[in-house]
């Protein structure tokens, strides 16, 4: 029971990081519109990095956004965070580029608007850390 628990949490979570990659890559209409996608010219990071961010580090995130290497680091992220958890390979990639990049988003936006401390980012680094410690007791 506990296996097919860490089995849904990997490939649900997979999922959230596969769906926005793919959102932010065609613009599906949910967080990206099609005239923003990456294909047709938008920044991945261009909305979230100058608009969401706030707090003592928002200076240093929204000079980051719209750069280049930055797009293609999230992008590669989300797809690679993603790819590693569903297809339950490169689970130390994954779940350490996980955890860097939700810490990296939690700072753009800290303080947490609805909580001093938690939001969603921490919950997925728990989660993620979760899995990581699960499938390192199984090597």
């Amino acid at each position: 029971m506990q296996n097919k628990l860490f089995v849904t949490l990997r490939v649900t979570l997979s999922l959230i990081f596969l769906w926005a990659f793919f959102d932010k890559l065609f613009g599906l209409g949910f967080a990206t519109t099609a005239e923003k996608a990456w294909i047709n010219g938008g920044s991945p990071t261009y909305g979230f990095l100058t608009n969401a961010t706030q707090g003592p580090f928002a200076e240093i995130f929204q000079s980051m956004a719209g750069i280049a290497l930055v797009d293609w680091l999230f992008m590669f992220g989300l797809l690679g965070i993603g790819l590693s958890l569903l297809l339950n390979h490169y689970l130390r990639f994954g779940v350490s580029a996980g955890i860097i990049l939700m810490a990296l988003m939690y700072l753009s936006i800290f303080p947490p608007e609805n909580n001093p401390l938690i939001d969603d980012h921490i919950i997925y680094i728990v989660s993620l850390l979760l899995i990581g410690s699960h499938h390192s007791r199984k090597l």
